[in-house]
């Protein structure tokens, strides 16, 4: 491709991430934040459905695991919720705004501020400089990180979650639609760590066991000195490879730190894991990121 003498595509090989400020203006932040508003505006949240969402491990088993409503999120809009904001009723015990972990995994299928953002012209554009032939759009998110409660994501590989075969065909555009800075949980990544491989993946589990996901394998240990912090500024774009390891912390300040954040797979000569949780449906099979 085209692409290798591009110093920022060679940085992104030797990395494994790619930081791109200013990649969307202002007023493309404004507008998905706003489409985010109208969306928890009506929401409407069955008791049942209430389900925490959670990074550590047994916990993702407990609480995604027992929870048709997180497997079956792929090609719908749903919501998950921080830990600790509901009674033992399921009732929120603040407002409900303000206790939204991530909002999953269609948006970019079904509101049209994230479908246009998604497939907008520069990010096509990425795309082919990338060298990317049949990009298709596997998921999105919305991720809040609320101020003071917003949780830590553990150390981890988009793989782990998004398998295909060969590996290196996943790759996640990452949107500030606030600063995000060390206070308030940017993302942190060892650089070049991309490079070995996978060592655990979350498959379906065998029908009829009691959750509905599975961890095989574990997450090494990695050494928190090798990670790096990567605050960017509102409008920023981070390119994330599918095996680069990287993180974020607790948010302990007092500012949220909102992103809209999708996965991209290149298609062409890859098959997507079957043992994935998220699966194309008849409803919504993977678009192409071209349009």
């Amino acid at each position: 491709s085209g692409g290798e003498q591009s110093p920022c595509l060679f940085q992104f090989r030797e990395d494994g991430f790619l930081v791109l400020e200013h990649f969307f203006t202002v007023e493309e932040c404004d507008s998905m934040r706003n489409a985010i508003q109208r969306i928890i505006a009506e929401m409407e949240v069955p008791p049942h459905c209430r389900t925490e969402f959670s990074t550590k491990e047994e916990e993702q088993l407990q609480a995604q695991g027992s929870s048709d409503y997180f497997l079956t999120s792929g090609d719908k809009i749903r919501f998950f919720f921080e830990k600790g904001v509901l009674d033992e009723r399921g009732n929120f015990l603040i407002p409900k705004e303000k206790s939204i972990s991530k909002i999953g995994h269609a948006l970019h299928a079904h509101d049209p501020v994230f479908k246009q953002i998604t497939h907008s012209s520069k990010v096509q554009e990425l795309g082919r400089k990338l060298g990317l032939e049949r990009p298709v759009v596997v998921q999105s998110m919305y991720i809040f990180k609320q101020p003071g409660i917003g949780g830590e994501v553990t150390p981890h590989q988009d793989a782990t979650f998004l398998h295909t075969e060969p590996l290196g065909r996943v790759l996640g555009f990452w949107i500030a639609l606030e600063d995000a800075t060390q206070e308030n949980g940017c993302l942190w990544f060892i650089p070049g760590s991309h490079t070995n491989g996978i060592t655990r993946r979350m498959v379906r589990a065998a029908p009829g066991t009691s959750t509905c996901v599975e961890f095989v394998g574990s997450e090494p240990a990695y050494d928190d000195s090798q990670f790096i912090p990567l605050p960017i500024s509102k409008g920023g774009l981070i390119l994330i490879h599918g095996e680069v390891v990287h993180k974020s912390e607790l948010n302990s300040s007092d500012s949220s730190r909102h992103v809209f954040t999708f996965h991209v797979m290149e298609a062409k000569d890859t098959s997507w894991s079957k043992e994935n949780w998220l699966q194309p449906t008849p409803e919504l099979p993977f678009p192409s990121l071209y349009t």
